[in-house]
């Protein structure tokens, strides 16, 4: 119990009292510290006080030189009676400090400041860890006595709460911060990537789609995507959101295909909670995309019952979930893409006349791999450095005979499957030229720029069969100058395997 007169501790309470409240309001480290500094001078009335935190990391006190100063001194944490205190977490009183051997005088040699008495108290955290020591220099009139200790001893405890406080929102900010650089660099990527569409390509065919995807860019029409499977329709849908009003809101893409009946209209639509044991609530594809883009992937495999549902999405802007009991406004831009001939399934009574003329307020199509063979030697540099940038190798390249193989192959799979193989030779070759020994049997046999393919003439499959036996062990043959090893590779074969055929259809090599 406090040995002053009531009403003289009662006022020290008041305004220990009053300086935590204004402690607790600020929420800069720097601030709170000069606020603290500020406060206790006039509390203790000395000259000045300051906090030293302890770096435990680094074994050293800091603090800020000066009230208002941007300036921090640092010291070995084992030096001055503040690191004595933070150390041990012992009060020191020291009436004449240049007499005390704990006394660190390097410190007045830095500052200028002449140093008389010191008053030091620990500051702990509610777990009675120490956060530092809390100095009082020169009081103004006598030296510091035991109403002052137990008054910094009283505002040190306030102090260490702040402090924390402060500290925890300075390490969120600069988390958020970090976050926000990011998020911010991660949107530059995106932006950049797709600023030039990411659709690489330098023929007519090619750049008529970014031009329309040019164009088209304040739009928010809805845009058809018709190829093959893996012509990148996809990229085209990304291309034209990313160079949209839409750009920094969703971009959600669903392949319809993938999905069984039983579950694609809670997919699309959300279902709420309790429609059936075990259900929770969700949210759909569309209310996700909500101010953004959805891409519909194969959306010529989706059902009549949800072809209407969408139709109805598109024409009234509002959706239901499963289950639920209300409409739910939605404001969604719809890319749709197929590989099928939607015109002909209209005909076959399979998709929606009405949906598809909703959908295809712009048609885009993307042209398979084979009528741009043009565009072969520039995908497939592309994708080499993709592969050497992602996985920190040296610069790579082709070999002239590789890339003439790669444009003559005939790529069913289109872009997609020539990106894997680029993929596939890139991590397989031995030294930085991906040469003809790199390549295997899974390069797709070589094709030729011919024309489209010509009805065959009825004849019995073995025959034909056959025929083209013959023909593409010939080109084979051809392509590699007589050299079976390589020939069985292109096609498939083990070198006895093409043997074997060469002697069946008496062809010499």
């Amino acid at each position: 119990m406090s040995a002053f007169p009531q009403p003289e501790l009662d006022q020290r309470l008041a305004a220990i009292l009053a300086i935590s409240q204004k402690m607790n309001s600020q929420r800069d480290l720097s601030a709170l510290l000069d606020l603290i500094a500020r406060e206790a001078t006039s509390l203790l009335d000395c000259e000045r006080a300051s906090i030293f935190l302890l770096d435990r990391e680094r074994n050293e006190l800091w603090s800020k030189v000066a009230l208002g100063s941007e300036e921090i001194l640092r010291f070995d944490a084992r030096r001055g009676i503040a690191g004595n205190t933070a150390l041990t977490g012992n009060t020191i009183n020291v009436r004449d400090a240049y007499s005390d051997p704990r006394f660190y005088t390097a410190i007045d040699d830095r500052t200028g400041y002449r140093t008389r008495n010191v008053l030091a108290v620990a500051v702990r955290n509610q777990h009675g860890d120490i956060l530092g020591a809390f100095e009082a220099l020169n009081k103004r009139s006598g030296v510091f006595g035991a109403r002052d200790e137990e008054s910094l001893a009283a505002l040190a405890s306030h102090a260490a709460v702040a402090i924390e406080t402060a500290q925890l929102i300075g390490e969120l900010r600069r988390n958020q911060d970090e976050l926000t650089q990011q998020n911010a660099h991660l949107w530059r990527e995106v932006e950049n990537r797709y600023a030039s569409h990411g659709i690489i390509g330098t023929g007519q065919r090619i750049q008529q789609i970014v031009r329309l995807v040019e164009r088209i860019r304040d739009s928010v029409v809805n845009v058809l995507i018709t190829g093959e499977s893996g012509t990148g329709k996809e990229l085209a849908a990304k291309a034209l959101h990313y160079n949209s009003p839409r750009a920094r809101k969703p971009f959600i893409a669903l392949n319809c295909a993938a999905l069984p009946e039983t579950l694609l209209e809670s997919e699309l639509f959300g279902i709420e909670k309790g429609v059936a044991t075990g259900v929770n609530s969700r949210v759909g594809q569309f209310q996700k995309a909500d101010g953004g883009t959805l891409f519909l992937d194969e959306i010529g495999d989706l059902s009549l019952t949800a072809q209407a549902k969408i139709l109805r999405v598109l024409q009234e802007r509002v959706l239901e979930r499963v289950g639920g009991r209300g409409p739910i406004a939605v404001d969604v831009r719809l890319l749709a893409a197929t590989n099928k001939d939607l015109e002909a399934e209209i005909a076959k009574g399979t998709f929606r006349e009405d949906l598809y003329y909703r959908i295809k307020v712009i048609h885009l199509h993307m042209p398979p791999l084979r009528e741009i063979r043009e565009e072969i030697p520039l995908l497939s540099n592309h994708f080499l450095k993709e592969y050497c940038r992602e996985t920190g190798r040296g610069d790579m390249e082709f070999a002239p005979v590789v890339l003439r193989k790669l444009v003559s192959a005939p790529w069913p799979g289109n872009v997609r499957q020539l990106r894997n193989e680029v993929m596939r030779l890139a991590a397989c070759a031995r030294l930085n030229v991906i040469d003809e020994e790199d390549l295997w049997e899974g390069i797709p046999s070589p094709g030729r720029d011919q024309p489209a393919t010509q009805p065959v003439r009825l004849q019995s499959l073995k025959k034909a069969v056959a025929e083209m036996e013959q023909r593409m062990i010939a080109e084979a043959l051809q392509e590699t100058r007589s050299n079976q090893q390589q020939a069985a590779r292109l096609l498939g074969l083990s070198r006895q395997g093409l043997i074997n055929k060469m002697k069946r259809y008496s062809i010499g090599g």
